[in-house]
């Protein structure tokens, strides 16, 4: 056991736990530089990012979207509305909830904490080729297809 394979079944082996741990690692490194200069915390940013692309989201869609715990989540969106960074207008499609969108304060800060993210995600994966990086994103986006498939339908 002293040379560089690892025992079988060993959790560092365990491709879910790889995956989670990668992940962890890539958005504390990224969170770091956003929390320091912006204070916000890695959920926060999840919901200003969703809404910065999707431009108007219920909670419950951030929920889905950024596959957080919906407590997280509704934390996350209270933090951001108390600092004036998101704010809620009425949703004309049900009116038992509330649309949320980024405030121009908040959009100024997306507008800056992207090319910050983006520049961190170029030095992290600065590891692989332009090739690689494809194939990385292909093969988790079919881990991804996989697991939806595989998850059991809401109830009603």
């Amino acid at each position: 056991m002293g040379n560089e394979g690892t025992p079988i079944g060993r959790l560092a082996d365990f491709l879910p736990y790889q995956l989670s741990v990668t992940s962890n690692a890539v958005s504390s490194l990224i969170a770091e530089r956003y929390r320091s200069r912006f204070g916000l915390k890695i959920a926060e940013w999840r919901v200003m990012a969703i809404l910065g692309d999707a431009g108007s989201a219920t909670q419950r869609e951030l929920t889905e979207a950024t596959l957080m715990d919906k407590v997280a989540v509704n934390r996350a969106c209270k933090v951001l509305e108390e600092r004036g960074l998101v704010m809620r207008q009425p949703n004309a499609d049900d009116g038992r909830s509330h649309l949320l969108e980024l405030t121009d304060e908040g959009r100024a800060i997306h507008g800056e904490v992207m090319p910050l993210a983006r520049a961190m995600e170029a030095e992290i994966f600065a590891t692989l080729d332009a090739a690689e990086i494809h194939q990385l994103q292909d093969l988790l986006r079919r881990i991804f297809a996989q697991t939806e498939k595989m998850r059991p339908a809401p109830r009603s």
